[in-house]
């Protein structure tokens, strides 16, 4: 599971993966992340969303993939 997602991290934009560095490796908020990268707090917060759901889909998707194999 953690190497699914490694790899599905690791096909994201640069800026997409900063994103996810930075709030969840980095442990900074929201805010801390839009100031780090020039963005609002809440056009960070819109992306983690669209990242975090994107994400959950590829691994459902790899993991029936996976499955049937």
């Amino acid at each position: 599971m953690n190497d699914l997602l490694e790899r599905a991290i690791g096909e994201l934009p640069e800026r997409e993966r900063q994103v996810l560095a930075l709030y969840h490796f980095e442990e900074l908020t929201m805010k801390e992340v839009g100031a780090t990268l020039d963005l609002s707090e809440s056009r960070v917060s819109q992306m983690h969303s669209s990242i975090v759901q994107r994400l959950q889909q590829q691994l459902a998707k790899r993991r029936s993939e996976f499955a049937s194999a």
